[in-house]
């Protein structure tokens, strides 16, 4: 037997939205690297508490983590570019920090159009 997710209008709005935010955060990432990624922050913060669902409150927990993970990786980054053997390994932190974040943009986008919930 398959599983089948019956899901109400405000559900399926907020999923879209939570589309939208996805593709933000990706056009900023490509875009800005990541610098103007605050903005759908903000409203990955307003909507998380908004919504009924979980499932889509874990997609904006699943953003929102992902944000500040990815500031976390390029603080060290530049943490490591002012001693002397970061600068050694320093170019690869940035590239890695990026295509992490991508990852779990495009994980992400793909698990919630299968409906499933991201771990929180």
């Amino acid at each position: 037997m398959s599983q089948q997710l019956v899901l109400d209008n405000a559900t399926e709005d907020a999923k879209q939205f939570v589309r939208i935010l996805y593709l933000v955060h990706g056009a900023t990432l490509v875009f800005s690297l990541g610098t103007l990624s605050f903005l759908p922050l903000i409203f990955n913060y307003i909507k998380r508490n908004e919504t009924n669902s979980a499932l889509v409150r874990s997609h904006h927990s699943w953003m929102i983590r992902s944000f500040w993970y990815y500031v976390l990786w390029c603080a060290v980054g530049w943490f490591l570019i002012f001693t002397i053997v970061g600068l050694l390994v320093a170019w690869l932190v940035f590239p890695l920090a990026m295509v992490w974040k991508g990852y779990r943009l495009i994980r992400g986008f793909l698990d919630l159009n299968s409906n499933k919930p991201m771990p929180v």
